[in-house]
């Protein structure tokens, strides 16, 4: 049996289960590493090395500086702040909500602009008396849809245009706000998705998560000083993450760092706010990523998809199988490997066909952002399970119907955009 197929069967036993739930997420990914070494997918050294990837420490240093927005109180009253403009209403408040998370992971790191929200929104949810599960996935699907709208958005958007000049094709690159053409539209209609459909596939039964955070917070003495210490620790962390002056983890550890020793919550409280569910479901699966990349797993795949395409398929085919395949490999690995893996299939079957390759390759880099329906997809689907209390089928109710919706917008727009035949 070829490595591939091994990591194939290991894969679909890994949905199963993470499906199913019929053991913890957490440990079918620990467990999933472990099998994976055990296949001859990896080597030994290799199992664990997910707890220290930079990602797993981003989590680990922004539950910290979260946690410690809800200790001062300051999460409270700045979601106070933001349900007196935008009401008390769910509808409102999750408008507001995504509009800001969109616009903020369009120019940010998605993962940083869902971590450094979190704890305003579960401010907001405890100030509105929202369960927080009804407001933190569309936090996440909000950050995801607005990586898409600048060449920024998200790092892996940046592969196309080497896929490009890999190609020859340098003169065909995408320009940074070329992305805003698809990345506009399919935010708008996965915002209006989740405000009328969406919204009835979240769980509604996390109201006692937010009854113990909140009782936890108003338990302790709440100090105007420490908030002040907390907000210029928060502003300090988002400014570094912005201007990438130092990287991601790096500024997320420090800020963590310095609310313990400025006092805004103590050791023990920064132990138990991390989300041990969250690190360890991250860091199980990147060996599992790992393992499709080196094995030929995500090779494979693609391979056999595009063989059932035929000789001379249409554009629209292409574009549309490309679309579900990214979309596809993008919910168990890195959208990084499922654009550099897909990036060069499109480039090739557009030329064989005459086609110009840009709508396929933004076809494959929306897909590969469409990481809706599982909580390991995309890091900020992982950050909000633990505080929105969700099981892996909250992920894929919700997420494959906005997948849906991409997918449409994505056909109609994009060849109109970046047509596949341009006149010369």
């Amino acid at each position: 049996m070829t490595p591939a197929i091994k990591c194939l069967i290991l894969l679909a036993v890994v949905a199963v289960l993470f499906i199913t739930e019929m053991i913890p997420l957490a440990m079918t990914a620990i467990s999933a590493s472990i099998a994976c070494f055990a296949l001859g997918l990896i080597p030994a050294e290799q199992i664990f090395i997910g707890l220290a990837d930079s990602t797993v420490v981003l989590f680990g240093g922004m539950f910290v500086v979260g946690a410690s927005m809800f200790y001062t109180g300051l999460a409270q009253k700045i979601g106070g702040g933001v349900v007196r403009m935008f009401g008390r209403g769910e509808n409102s408040l999750m408008f507001g909500i995504m509009v800001i998370a969109a616009i903020m992971s369009a120019f940010l790191s998605n993962t940083g602009t869902t971590a450094c929200l979190i704890p305003v929104v579960m401010g907001i949810c405890a100030h509105a008396k929202i369960p927080a599960s009804r407001e933190l996935m569309p936090l996440a699907f909000a950050a995801g849809l607005g990586g898409t709208i600048t060449l920024i958005g998200t790092p892996p958007n940046i592969l196309a245009n080497v896929a490009l000049k890999a190609a020859g094709m340098a003169d065909l690159q995408f320009t940074f706000f070329e992305y805003a053409y698809i990345g506009i539209p399919i935010t708008i209609a996965g915002i209006i998705y989740m405000m009328f459909i969406g919204k009835y596939l979240l769980p509604k039964d996390s109201s006692d998560l937010n009854f113990e955070v909140e009782e936890e917070v108003f338990s302790n003495e709440i100090c105007v000083r420490k908030q002040f210490i907390c907000a210029c620790i928060m502003i300090g962390v988002i400014g570094s993450m912005a201007t990438n002056i130092i990287p991601l983890e790096i500024a997320a550890v420090v800020g963590a760092v310095v609310a313990v020793l400025t006092g805004c919550l103590t050791e023990k409280q920064a132990y138990n706010s991390i989300d041990w569910v969250t690190i360890f479901l991250f860091a199980g699966m990147i060996p599992v990523a790992s393992a499709m990349n080196t094995s030929g797993a995500g090779k494979l795949i693609a391979e056999v998809t595009v063989g059932f395409l035929g000789g001379n398929p249409s554009p629209y085919a292409i574009t549309a199988v490309l679309f579900c395949l990214a979309v596809l490999l993008t919910q168990f690995m890195s959208n990084t490997a499922s654009k550099a893996l897909l990036c060069p299939v499109g480039i090739a079957l557009a030329s064989q066909i005459g086609a110009s390759p840009k709508a396929v390759l933004m076809a494959v880099l929306i897909a590969s952002s469409c990481a809706f329906a599982s909580p390991v997809g995309t890091p900020p689907n992982t950050l909000v399970l633990g505080p929105g209390g969700y099981k892996f089928m909250d992920y894929l109710k919700a997420g494959t119907g906005l997948v849906v919706v991409c997918l449409v917008v994505s056909i109609i727009v994009i060849p109109i955009v970046w047509p596949f035949f341009p006149a010369n």
